[in-house]
């Protein structure tokens, strides 16, 4: 494994109409990571996404990719005309890959192989993410950036599609960079954790920004009361239901924290 980091920020801002979008981005993505990037609505995190994977140029500072980064990108949304024809198999190899072995490979790996002849415009939330999921890793990336991967899906389904993710990423040793706003989830399988408002107001380990006093201004106090933030240990084997195995301890670990009401950055 590399020690060259996949991507790089350094004092990144970007502005657009003398509007500051992002603002001092300072971040390291190693190979075989998690980040994720929490923050309310408006606080760029998308924008982040597709400054950090070229999509936008910095205004100041400098963004990095490593030569050999190859990135798989799932879009928050994808708009489909609903009187387009279009089978999931044909819309995968619209993907650039269009070596059948692959795109049947990838929907296996994602549990979506009988979805194959479905028309797209007739999958559920969770079908689609699967299939989005699954044009993502055609590109054999060994970094996958996700934009909110569990919008649209049912709070089972978020489980379930949480620890095909750790799966995929124990399996293929990549990256994972992803905004989500299910903290309640995404915090058991992170190495590093963003909190962004513009700006990075705090980052590092999900048990160290659950504390900072950032973090706790944009999250807690009402809405800690509704969210726990847990961390996960491994003494355990789950369910595909997202349940705990008979013969295990069936609690899960949490920390909640409270903090002061909402505050603006």
């Amino acid at each position: 494994m590399t020690t060259t980091p996949l991507i790089q920020a350094t004092d990144a801002s970007l502005e657009h109409n003398k509007q500051v979008l992002l603002t001092g981005i300072n971040l390291t993505l190693l190979d075989g990571e998690i980040i994720t990037v929490i923050g309310p609505n408006g606080a760029g995190k998308t924008t982040l996404l597709k400054l950090l994977i070229g999509e936008h140029k910095p205004t100041s500072g400098e963004i990095t990719q490593a030569k050999h980064c190859r990135i798989g990108y799932m879009p928050q949304r994808l708009h489909i005309d609903n009187s387009l024809p279009l089978t999931v198999q044909r819309f995968l190899t619209m993907s650039g890959n269009k070596n059948q072995d692959a795109i049947e490979q990838a929907l296996v790996e994602v549990g979506a192989s009988h979805l194959q002849r479905s028309a797209i415009q007739t999958l559920s939330g969770g079908e689609l993410q699967r299939v989005l999921l699954a044009r993502a890793l055609l590109r054999e990336p060994n970094l996958l950036v996700l934009d909110e991967p569990a919008q649209g899906v049912d709070l089972h389904g978020q489980r379930e599609l949480y620890q095909l993710l750790s799966k995929i990423k124990d399996k293929r040793g990549c990256a994972i960079l992803m905004v989500s706003h299910d903290l309640s989830f995404v915090m058991a399988g992170t190495d590093q954790v963003i909190c962004l408002n513009r700006h990075v107001c705090c980052s590092g380990t999900p048990e160290s920004v659950s504390q900072h006093p950032e973090y706790l201004a944009l999250f807690g106090s009402e809405l800690g009361k509704d969210i726990a933030i847990y961390t996960h240990h491994h003494d355990h084997q789950h369910r595909l239901d997202g349940g705990i195995a008979v013969g295990n301890k069936s609690q899960d670990q949490t920390n909640s924290h409270k903090g002061c009401d909402h505050g603006n950055h």
